[in-house]
């Protein structure tokens, strides 16, 4: 076999000479440029009209996948919904919004639940020099990530309305915007609302915070997945999960539980049961209502076996899409969690330990570095090659954890910008150690 074609420089965005792209200086999605439009919007007493955009049919659903009445929505400013429109009413809140019933992007809306909870993180997305009052010109802008890359995207805030109720996700505060007009600027980057119909909770994840994810199957789940969860918490980290699918989509058990369907992990707690401790999880559904009513639900007289200091400080009755369950009960009815975060320091158990991250560009070019999977044994080894070398933990890491941990993300790039007509391609990586007899040659 000829030897490997090894790639040794990482292409990370850290140590080009092209800035472009960071938090501090995003790319400007569709060369709009928010400041400018702003300023000339300001400047003509004019609000502005999104023609990258536009509020018509087009940005709603190109081809009607959705079988909505197109020719009765309008498209109205939140001034003309109600007298006094906010972007965020008292705080942003998990609790503030409802997944509407016209589009399935629940994996969108558990993405939002869990980015509620990291004010840091929101105000990287949801940037806090806009509102409805001083200056106010009809414009908005949000910034998510992209493949690497920080975009700021620029929309208006006409938003779509039948009989003046919005079509697609809404507040329970009448007054309250900020959800409508975040939703508005994720389906402008997946190409209409349409295209956000259906989709994995980790591509919100990433999107909002540039993250690392890890996903963990529940069949089997990890040793003490609980802890690890505990840990990515108490770090800040996004947390999403998916119910197992039924034979009909999004079909309701009589457990309160919706099949094939992403929530949000909103907290873990442990309480003392009958001189045990039990562990416990908190799950809220997107739709703003609907929840598990097994044990340690809402209404369930397990809580009434607890202390008073546990069940005020979890217990909560309203109706309002959150619940918590047991471990047993989540890995039993959830298929899979996301957990997306700034760094995966929580999958150590000594929290005096860093990672260091390096990113690598790359294709697979027909002909020459398309190899195949292993099955492919005379081309296999053309495929691109990376290797990595992991550096010995120093003393006061190694004695808080076992071996060094290395965590391999591979991430596919979209040729189309509407999602919907991604063409998502089999991809995939092996993992190999090198003897050391063959890395000092």
């Amino acid at each position: 076999m000829p030897p490997p074609r090894v790639n040794k420089k990482p292409n990370n965005e850290t140590t080009t000479k092209d800035n472009r792209g960071i938090l501090d200086d995003p790319f400007k999605f569709l060369d709009q440029d928010y400041q400018e439009l702003k300023k000339s919007c300001i400047t003509s007493n004019k609000r502005f009209v999104d023609d990258k955009f536009p509020p018509n049919s087009s940005s709603i659903d190109p081809k009607n996948k959705l079988k909505l009445a197109l020719n009765k929505i309008e498209w109205l400013r939140p001034s003309k919904i109600v007298s006094d429109p906010q972007l965020i009413v008292q705080g942003v809140s998990r609790f503030d919004y409802s997944q509407g019933p016209n589009l399935g992007n629940c994996w969108f809306l558990a993405s939002v639940g869990a980015l509620t909870f990291r004010k840091e993180v929101m105000d990287q997305v949801m940037p806090s020099d806009q509102s409805f009052g001083k200056d106010y010109a009809g414009i908005f802008h949000f910034r998510f990530w992209r493949f690497g890359k920080w975009i700021d995207v620029v929309i208006d805030d006409k938003l779509p309305t039948i009989d003046g109720q919005l079509v697609f996700v809404h507040s329970k505060t009448s007054n309250e915007f900020w959800p409508a007009l975040l939703e508005k600027a994720y389906a402008k980057v997946c190409g209409s609302y349409a295209d956000m119909h259906a989709g994995q909770v980790s591509e919100a994840l990433l999107d909002f915070t540039g993250g690392v994810h890890v996903n963990f199957e529940l069949e089997k789940p990890a040793i003490d997945l609980w802890s690890l969860m505990d840990r990515a918490a108490k770090t800040n980290a996004l947390m999403a999960c998916g119910s197992r699918h039924g034979d009909k989509s999004e079909n309701v058990l009589p457990n309160g539980i919706v099949q094939g369907h992403a929530y949000s992990v909103t907290g873990v707690f442990k309480v003392t049961w009958q001189g045990k401790p039990v562990k416990l999880v908190r799950v809220l559904n997107p739709w703003g209502m609907g929840e598990w009513n097994g044990p340690w639900s809402d209404k369930s007289s397990l809580w009434n076996t607890v202390s008073e200091k546990e069940q005020t400080k979890c217990r909560s009755l309203a109706n309002d899409g959150e619940f918590w369950m047991s471990m047993e009960d989540f890995t039993k009815n959830f298929e899979e969690i996301d957990i997306c975060c700034f760094s995966p320091d929580f999958l150590d158990s000594s929290s005096k330990c860093s990672w260091t991250t390096t990113c690598y560009n790359g294709s697979w070019e027909s002909g020459t570095t398309a190899g195949g999977c292993i099955n492919n044994k005379e081309s296999f080894w053309t495929n691109p090659q990376f290797r990595v070398r992991i550096e010995e933990l120093d003393a006061e890491c190694a004695s808080g954890q076992c071996p060094e941990n290395i965590l391999v993300s591979l991430m596919q790039i979209h040729e189309n910008r509407y999602r919907s007509l991604v063409s998502n391609y089999g991809i995939g990586f092996s993992v190999y150690l090198i003897p050391p007899e063959a890395n000092e040659r």
